[in-house]
Protein backbone atom coordinates (compact mmCIF):
# COMPACT_ATOMS: atom_id res chain seq x y z
CA UNK A 1 0.00 0.00 0.00
CA UNK A 2 2.85 2.38 0.90
CA UNK A 3 4.66 1.65 -2.39
CA UNK A 4 1.49 2.45 -4.35
CA UNK A 5 1.16 5.77 -2.54
CA UNK A 6 4.79 6.63 -3.33
CA UNK A 7 4.30 5.89 -7.04
CA UNK A 8 1.09 7.91 -7.15
CA UNK A 9 2.85 10.80 -5.43
CA UNK A 10 5.77 10.68 -7.87
CA UNK A 11 3.41 10.63 -10.85
CA UNK A 12 1.48 13.58 -9.41
CA UNK A 13 4.74 15.47 -8.83
CA UNK A 14 5.95 14.88 -12.38
CA UNK A 15 2.59 15.91 -13.82
CA UNK A 16 2.54 19.05 -11.68
CA UNK A 17 6.10 19.88 -12.69
CA UNK A 18 5.29 19.51 -16.40
CA UNK A 19 2.21 21.71 -16.05
CA UNK A 20 4.24 24.35 -14.21
CA UNK A 21 6.95 24.27 -16.91
CA UNK A 22 4.33 24.70 -19.63
CA UNK A 23 2.73 27.55 -17.72
CA UNK A 24 6.12 29.17 -17.16
CA UNK A 25 7.07 28.92 -20.83
CA UNK A 26 3.75 30.51 -21.86
CA UNK A 27 4.24 33.40 -19.44
CA UNK A 28 7.99 33.73 -19.91
CA UNK A 29 7.66 37.09 -21.62
CA UNK A 30 5.46 38.42 -18.82
CA UNK A 31 7.75 37.38 -15.94
CA UNK A 32 11.27 38.74 -15.68
CA UNK A 33 13.06 36.46 -13.23
CA UNK A 34 16.61 37.05 -11.99
CA UNK A 35 19.38 34.87 -13.45
CA UNK A 36 20.11 31.50 -11.88
CA UNK A 37 21.51 28.03 -12.49
CA UNK A 38 19.73 25.40 -14.56
CA UNK A 39 17.35 23.28 -12.54
CA UNK A 40 16.00 19.77 -12.84
CA UNK A 41 12.37 18.72 -13.31
CA UNK A 42 10.61 18.23 -9.95
CA UNK A 43 13.78 18.73 -7.85
CA UNK A 44 14.51 22.21 -9.14
CA UNK A 45 17.86 23.23 -7.63
CA UNK A 46 17.81 21.09 -4.49
CA UNK A 47 20.55 18.87 -5.91
CA UNK A 48 22.96 21.85 -5.82
CA UNK A 49 22.78 22.15 -2.03
CA UNK A 50 24.94 19.98 0.22
CA UNK A 51 25.84 19.82 3.90
CA UNK A 52 26.56 23.56 4.08
CA UNK A 53 23.85 25.30 2.01
CA UNK A 54 25.12 28.80 2.83
CA UNK A 55 28.51 27.97 1.29
CA UNK A 56 26.88 26.38 -1.76
CA UNK A 57 24.65 29.43 -2.27
CA UNK A 58 27.68 31.72 -1.96
CA UNK A 59 29.53 29.70 -4.60
CA UNK A 60 26.54 29.82 -6.97
CA UNK A 61 26.12 33.56 -6.37
CA UNK A 62 29.72 34.15 -7.48
CA UNK A 63 28.63 32.99 -10.93
CA UNK A 64 25.05 34.27 -11.19
CA UNK A 65 25.16 37.50 -9.18
CA UNK A 66 23.87 38.87 -5.84
CA UNK A 67 20.19 38.42 -6.81
CA UNK A 68 19.33 35.06 -8.35
CA UNK A 69 16.36 32.78 -8.91
CA UNK A 70 16.32 29.20 -7.64
CA UNK A 71 13.55 26.66 -7.23
CA UNK A 72 13.56 24.24 -4.31
CA UNK A 73 11.16 21.47 -5.25
CA UNK A 74 7.97 23.28 -6.30
CA UNK A 75 8.77 26.45 -4.36
CA UNK A 76 10.30 29.43 -6.22
CA UNK A 77 12.91 31.45 -4.30
CA UNK A 78 14.86 34.65 -4.78
CA UNK A 79 18.34 34.40 -3.22
CA UNK A 80 19.92 37.69 -2.09
CA UNK A 81 23.60 37.62 -1.14
CA UNK A 82 25.03 41.14 -0.96
CA UNK A 83 24.50 44.02 1.52
CA UNK A 84 23.31 46.38 -1.20
CA UNK A 85 20.78 43.88 -2.57
CA UNK A 86 19.64 42.96 0.95
CA UNK A 87 18.96 46.65 1.66
CA UNK A 88 16.65 46.77 -1.35
CA UNK A 89 14.59 43.86 -0.02
CA UNK A 90 14.71 44.58 3.71
CA UNK A 91 14.59 48.38 3.75
CA UNK A 92 13.65 50.03 0.45
CA UNK A 93 10.90 47.55 -0.45
CA UNK A 94 10.43 45.96 2.97
CA UNK A 95 6.62 46.02 2.91
CA UNK A 96 6.55 44.05 -0.34
CA UNK A 97 8.68 41.28 1.17
CA UNK A 98 7.48 41.50 4.79
CA UNK A 99 5.18 38.48 4.73
CA UNK A 100 5.97 34.88 5.69
CA UNK A 101 4.94 31.91 3.55
CA UNK A 102 2.90 29.15 5.21
CA UNK A 103 4.79 25.98 6.12
CA UNK A 104 4.41 23.08 8.50
CA UNK A 105 6.55 24.49 11.33
CA UNK A 106 4.48 27.69 11.32
CA UNK A 107 1.28 25.67 11.33
CA UNK A 108 2.11 23.38 14.24
CA UNK A 109 4.51 25.48 16.35
CA UNK A 110 2.88 28.91 16.15
CA UNK A 111 -0.81 28.01 16.34
CA UNK A 112 -1.30 28.38 12.59
CA UNK A 113 0.90 31.47 12.08
CA UNK A 114 -0.56 33.43 14.99
CA UNK A 115 2.72 34.78 16.38
CA UNK A 116 4.88 37.63 15.09
CA UNK A 117 7.71 35.45 13.79
CA UNK A 118 5.67 33.36 11.36
CA UNK A 119 2.64 35.58 10.87
CA UNK A 120 1.72 36.65 7.34
CA UNK A 121 1.99 40.42 6.85
CA UNK A 122 -1.38 42.13 6.79
CA UNK A 123 -3.98 43.77 9.08
CA UNK A 124 -3.74 40.92 11.61
CA UNK A 125 0.07 41.11 11.88
CA UNK A 126 0.02 44.93 12.15
CA UNK A 127 -2.59 44.84 14.91
CA UNK A 128 -0.72 42.11 16.80
CA UNK A 129 2.50 44.11 16.59
CA UNK A 130 0.72 47.24 17.80
CA UNK A 131 -0.82 45.32 20.70
CA UNK A 132 2.54 43.83 21.73
CA UNK A 133 4.33 47.18 21.43
CA UNK A 134 1.79 49.17 23.45
CA UNK A 135 0.66 46.59 26.01
CA UNK A 136 3.51 44.10 26.48
CA UNK A 137 6.79 45.75 25.46
CA UNK A 138 6.30 49.39 26.47
CA UNK A 139 8.94 51.13 28.60
CA UNK A 140 6.46 51.32 31.48
CA UNK A 141 5.77 47.58 31.31
CA UNK A 142 9.46 46.63 31.10
CA UNK A 143 10.34 49.02 33.95
CA UNK A 144 7.75 47.36 36.18
CA UNK A 145 9.89 44.20 36.17
CA UNK A 146 13.07 45.99 37.32
CA UNK A 147 12.84 44.89 41.00
CA UNK A 148 12.44 41.28 39.91
CA UNK A 149 15.40 41.51 37.53
CA UNK A 150 17.60 43.00 40.25
CA UNK A 151 16.56 40.23 42.62
CA UNK A 152 17.48 37.53 40.09
CA UNK A 153 20.74 39.30 39.29
CA UNK A 154 21.64 39.43 42.99
CA UNK A 155 21.08 35.68 43.32
CA UNK A 156 23.22 35.13 40.23
CA UNK A 157 26.13 37.20 41.58
CA UNK A 158 26.00 35.43 44.95
CA UNK A 159 26.27 32.07 43.18
CA UNK A 160 29.38 33.32 41.36
CA UNK A 161 30.90 34.53 44.63
CA UNK A 162 30.31 31.13 46.23
CA UNK A 163 31.93 29.42 43.27
CA UNK A 164 34.94 31.77 43.52
CA UNK A 165 35.36 31.09 47.26
CA UNK A 166 35.13 27.33 46.70
CA UNK A 167 37.47 27.39 43.70
CA UNK A 168 34.82 25.96 41.36
CA UNK A 169 34.96 26.70 37.63
CA UNK A 170 31.83 28.37 36.24
CA UNK A 171 30.33 27.89 32.77
CA UNK A 172 29.41 31.54 32.20
CA UNK A 173 27.40 30.83 29.03
CA UNK A 174 25.22 28.29 30.83
CA UNK A 175 24.82 30.60 33.84
CA UNK A 176 23.79 33.61 31.73
CA UNK A 177 21.37 31.45 29.71
CA UNK A 178 19.82 30.18 32.94
CA UNK A 179 19.58 33.72 34.35
CA UNK A 180 17.88 35.01 31.20
CA UNK A 181 15.48 32.06 31.12
CA UNK A 182 14.47 32.61 34.76
CA UNK A 183 13.95 36.36 34.21
CA UNK A 184 11.87 35.72 31.08
CA UNK A 185 9.89 33.05 32.92
CA UNK A 186 8.98 35.40 35.75
CA UNK A 187 8.16 38.30 33.42
CA UNK A 188 5.90 36.19 31.22
CA UNK A 189 4.43 33.59 33.61
CA UNK A 190 4.76 35.41 36.93
CA UNK A 191 6.86 32.68 38.55
CA UNK A 192 9.62 30.19 37.84
CA UNK A 193 8.72 26.70 36.71
CA UNK A 194 10.74 23.53 37.11
CA UNK A 195 11.96 21.69 34.01
CA UNK A 196 9.65 18.78 34.76
CA UNK A 197 6.63 21.11 34.68
CA UNK A 198 6.80 21.38 30.90
CA UNK A 199 8.16 17.95 29.95
CA UNK A 200 10.36 15.17 31.29
CA UNK A 201 13.10 16.23 28.84
CA UNK A 202 13.33 19.65 30.46
CA UNK A 203 12.56 23.17 29.24
CA UNK A 204 15.87 23.70 27.42
CA UNK A 205 15.66 20.41 25.51
CA UNK A 206 12.09 21.12 24.43
CA UNK A 207 13.06 24.59 23.18
CA UNK A 208 16.07 23.21 21.30
CA UNK A 209 13.83 20.60 19.70
CA UNK A 210 11.47 23.35 18.55
CA UNK A 211 14.30 25.43 17.08
CA UNK A 212 15.65 22.40 15.21
CA UNK A 213 12.24 21.56 13.78
CA UNK A 214 11.74 25.12 12.51
CA UNK A 215 15.17 25.15 10.84
CA UNK A 216 15.49 21.65 9.34
CA UNK A 217 14.65 21.38 5.59
CA UNK A 218 11.23 19.76 5.31
CA UNK A 219 10.35 17.92 2.09
CA UNK A 220 6.68 18.54 2.86
CA UNK A 221 7.28 22.29 2.42
CA UNK A 222 9.01 21.86 -0.94
CA UNK A 223 6.69 19.10 -2.21
CA UNK A 224 3.20 19.59 -0.71
CA UNK A 225 2.17 16.12 -1.90
CA UNK A 226 4.76 14.58 0.41
CA UNK A 227 3.41 16.41 3.46
CA UNK A 228 0.67 13.80 3.93
CA UNK A 229 3.20 10.94 3.83
CA UNK A 230 5.50 12.57 6.43
CA UNK A 231 8.56 10.93 4.82
CA UNK A 232 11.04 12.44 7.33
CA UNK A 233 8.81 12.02 10.38
CA UNK A 234 8.95 15.78 11.03
CA UNK A 235 5.18 16.30 11.07
CA UNK A 236 4.78 13.69 13.80
CA UNK A 237 7.51 15.36 15.88
CA UNK A 238 5.99 18.82 15.35
CA UNK A 239 2.55 17.64 16.44
CA UNK A 240 4.00 16.00 19.55
CA UNK A 241 5.98 19.13 20.46
CA UNK A 242 2.97 21.35 19.77
CA UNK A 243 0.97 19.29 22.28
CA UNK A 244 3.74 19.73 24.89
CA UNK A 245 3.66 23.53 24.48
CA UNK A 246 -0.12 23.67 24.30
CA UNK A 247 -0.63 21.61 27.46
CA UNK A 248 1.91 23.65 29.42
CA UNK A 249 0.57 27.04 28.30
CA UNK A 250 -3.01 25.92 28.94
CA UNK A 251 -1.97 25.05 32.49
CA UNK A 252 -0.33 28.49 32.93
CA UNK A 253 -3.42 30.32 31.63
CA UNK A 254 -5.73 28.31 33.90
CA UNK A 255 -3.55 29.12 36.93
CA UNK A 256 -3.79 32.84 36.12
CA UNK A 257 -7.55 32.69 35.56
CA UNK A 258 -8.02 30.99 38.94
CA UNK A 259 -5.72 33.55 40.59
CA UNK A 260 -7.84 36.29 39.03
CA UNK A 261 -5.66 39.37 39.63
CA UNK A 262 -5.09 40.41 36.02
CA UNK A 263 -6.56 43.84 36.72
CA UNK A 264 -4.01 44.67 39.43
CA UNK A 265 -1.30 46.74 37.70
CA UNK A 266 1.16 46.25 40.56
CA UNK A 267 1.37 42.46 40.15
CA UNK A 268 0.53 41.93 36.47
CA UNK A 269 2.85 39.72 34.46
CA UNK A 270 2.56 39.39 30.69
CA UNK A 271 0.04 36.54 30.87
CA UNK A 272 -2.14 38.66 33.21
CA UNK A 273 -2.02 41.51 30.69
CA UNK A 274 -3.03 39.25 27.81
CA UNK A 275 -5.88 37.69 29.78
CA UNK A 276 -7.09 41.20 30.59
CA UNK A 277 -7.05 42.05 26.87
CA UNK A 278 -8.86 38.79 26.05
CA UNK A 279 -11.53 39.44 28.69
CA UNK A 280 -12.06 43.07 27.66
CA UNK A 281 -12.56 42.30 23.96
CA UNK A 282 -10.66 45.46 23.01
CA UNK A 283 -9.18 43.87 19.86
CA UNK A 284 -12.02 44.69 17.49
CA UNK A 285 -10.09 43.75 14.34
CA UNK A 286 -9.85 40.07 15.31
CA UNK A 287 -11.00 37.74 18.08
CA UNK A 288 -8.16 37.57 20.62
CA UNK A 289 -8.36 34.12 22.25
CA UNK A 290 -6.18 31.59 24.05
CA UNK A 291 -4.39 30.60 20.86
CA UNK A 292 -3.06 34.14 20.51
CA UNK A 293 -2.05 34.18 24.18
CA UNK A 294 -0.11 30.93 23.74
CA UNK A 295 1.58 32.10 20.54
CA UNK A 296 2.78 35.32 22.21
CA UNK A 297 3.87 33.43 25.33
CA UNK A 298 6.09 31.15 23.26
CA UNK A 299 7.44 34.05 21.19
CA UNK A 300 8.18 36.24 24.24
CA UNK A 301 9.55 33.58 26.57
CA UNK A 302 11.61 31.62 24.08
CA UNK A 303 12.60 33.69 21.07
CA UNK A 304 13.28 36.97 22.87
CA UNK A 305 14.86 35.21 25.85
CA UNK A 306 17.21 33.21 23.61
CA UNK A 307 18.32 36.26 21.63
CA UNK A 308 18.94 38.26 24.81
CA UNK A 309 20.94 35.41 26.35
CA UNK A 310 23.27 35.23 23.34
CA UNK A 311 23.80 39.01 23.40
CA UNK A 312 24.45 39.05 27.15
CA UNK A 313 26.93 36.16 26.89
CA UNK A 314 29.02 38.08 24.37
CA UNK A 315 28.77 41.38 26.28
CA UNK A 316 29.56 39.76 29.61
CA UNK A 317 32.49 37.74 28.23
CA UNK A 318 33.98 40.78 26.50
CA UNK A 319 33.66 43.04 29.54
CA UNK A 320 34.91 40.34 31.92
CA UNK A 321 37.97 39.71 29.75
CA UNK A 322 38.72 43.44 29.61
CA UNK A 323 38.35 43.79 33.38
CA UNK A 324 40.59 40.81 34.14
CA UNK A 325 43.24 42.13 31.74
CA UNK A 326 43.08 45.53 33.45
CA UNK A 327 43.47 44.01 36.93
CA UNK A 328 46.41 41.87 35.84
CA UNK A 329 48.14 44.79 34.14
CA UNK A 330 47.65 47.12 37.10
CA UNK A 331 49.24 44.81 39.67
CA UNK A 332 52.98 44.89 40.23
CA UNK A 333 52.97 41.21 41.30
CA UNK A 334 50.56 38.47 40.27
CA UNK A 335 50.05 37.30 43.85
CA UNK A 336 48.29 40.59 44.68
CA UNK A 337 45.34 39.69 42.47
CA UNK A 338 42.50 38.63 44.71
CA UNK A 339 39.30 36.84 43.85
CA UNK A 340 37.43 39.66 45.62
CA UNK A 341 38.62 42.21 43.05
CA UNK A 342 37.50 39.94 40.24
CA UNK A 343 34.14 39.37 41.96
CA UNK A 344 33.55 43.10 42.43
CA UNK A 345 34.50 43.77 38.82
CA UNK A 346 32.17 41.08 37.57
CA UNK A 347 29.35 42.44 39.74
CA UNK A 348 29.77 45.89 38.18
CA UNK A 349 29.78 44.32 34.71
CA UNK A 350 26.52 42.49 35.37
CA UNK A 351 24.83 45.54 36.88
CA UNK A 352 25.93 47.55 33.85
CA UNK A 353 24.30 44.96 31.58
CA UNK A 354 21.15 45.10 33.70
CA UNK A 355 21.06 48.91 33.49
CA UNK A 356 21.52 48.78 29.72
CA UNK A 357 18.68 46.27 29.31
Amino acid sequence: MTVSWIWLTLIALIATSLLRRLSTSNNKKKKRLPPGPKGLPVLGHLHLLGKNPHQDLHRIAQKHGPIMYMRFGLVPNIIVSSPKAAELFLKTHDLVFASRPPHQAAKYLSWDQRNLSFGAYGPYWRNMRKLCTLELLSNLKISSFQPMRREELGVFIESLKRAARDGIAVDLSAKVSSLTAEMSCRMVFGKKYEDKDIDERGFKSVIQEGMKLTAVPNLGDYFPFLGVLDVQGLTRRMKALSKVFDDFFEKVINEHVIKGNWDDDQTKDIVDTMISIMQSGQTHEFQFDRRHVKAIMLFRAVICGTAKAVQDQWDCSRKASAHIAHVVASMSRADKISSLELEVGLAFILFELERKN
